[in-house]
């Protein structure tokens, strides 16, 4: 995955991702070898949502954890071969991916480099109608996306806990993971979201909403994501102060903090303008009818509570949403 130009043209971009996905399809036999997967299908669904994006939750081991974990990589990789996913995404979703098989797997990242698949690539199969292309890809980039949720709840509940024993060092590293994750955030929702927006509102969206589903589908129910701000709300509890404060005594620390805090609040605007490009100023299909603002309105709100929540703990915080929360608070 290292390897893959993600700005070079797109047949030099195209050859790299098959290279990539047959390495990917070796590793997933080679841990195949030692368990077989889950049979996720057999596992009861706790939400809605974990029923229609093919998600499920287990008690794993460490082999099986990679397993699965490589088996949504793979499958990314092979719809990456013909998403038109813009260069900039494909690097942070690539460097999510290539940070997950690492923490994973246990192989310390660049382990592989001198690995090479298999010379014959084999040439792709018949192609699938694009509807059915366009609804797998749907499926397939929420998968990634609740994939770096995990991950990245895992690296800050990490970094909490080396902060907690006094160990900086490794406290660091794993907030630096964290951050490769959440940037990842929004470029798999885009992986996801590189459908044609008619397609998505004729033929996909109907189908997160009753009649289709009990209840609609939110990102509230997705449980890894649950757990992701669960993590950071410990994280923040462990090194709450302003962020010249903390830079005074640990400068690592506070710039390694804002980072994956400004991380987060970008995926919450992209979030935003990628909803607007989806939905445009339609209703979110989860709002409550009495509810008086559209989805790009809500998320809109969200991320200002973000930015508002995170304004003096980085170096250039949003003060102008801060000073207007505070002061809504207030009135």
């Amino acid at each position: 995955m290292a390897a893959v130009p993600t700005h070079a043209r797109p047949v030099d971009r195209t050859l790299a991702l098959r290279h990539a996905a047959s390495a990917a399809s070796a590793l997933v036999a080679a841990l195949s070898d030692q368990a077989p997967a889950v049979a996720g299908e057999g596992l009861p669904a706790e939400s809605a949502s974990q029923s229609f994006f093919r998600v499920r939750e287990g008690q794993l081991s460490d082999q099986q954890a990679a397993l699965h974990g490589v088996l949504v990589i793979h499958r990314a990789l092979e719809d990456l071969c013909d998403a038109p996913l813009s260069g900039g995404d494909l690097a942070l979703e690539m460097a999510g991916m290539r940070q997950a098989v690492a923490d994973l797997t246990g192989a310390a990242p660049g382990a592989g480099r001198d690995f090479e698949p298999a010379p014959a690539v084999p040439e792709p199969g018949p192609r699938a109608p694009l509807e059915d292309v366009w609804s797998a890809r749907w499926l397939i980039g929420h998968q990634v996306h609740v994939l770096f949720n995990v991950c990245a709840a895992v690296a800050v509940a990490d970094a909490a806990g080396h902060l907690r024993h006094g160990d900086s060092d490794a406290a660091l590293s794993r907030l630096a993971d964290a951050t490769v994750y959440v940037r990842g955030f929004p470029a798999a929702m885009t992986h996801a979201s590189t459908i044609p927006a008619d397609y998505y509102m004729a033929a996909i969206r109907h189908t997160m909403a009753p009649p289709s589903v009990d209840i609609p589908l939110s990102g509230r129910q997705h449980r890894g994501y649950k757990l992701f701000r669960a993590a950071m709300r410990d994280l923040l509890s462990v090194v709450p102060g302003p962020y010249e404060h903390l830079a005074a005594r640990a400068p690592e620390l506070a710039e390694a903090r804002g980072a994956l805090l400004e991380a987060d609040i970008v995926d919450g605007e992209r979030h935003v303008t990628l909803a607007y490009s989806m939905v445009h100023l339609d209703r979110s299909i989860a709002q409550k009818p009495e509810g008086p603002d559209n989805a790009v309105a809500e998320l809109r709100l969200m991320r200002h509570r973000r930015a508002a929540q995170y304004a003096s703990l980085i170096c250039f915080g949003d003060h102008y949403i801060a000073d207007a929360v505070a002061g809504l608070r207030h009135s």
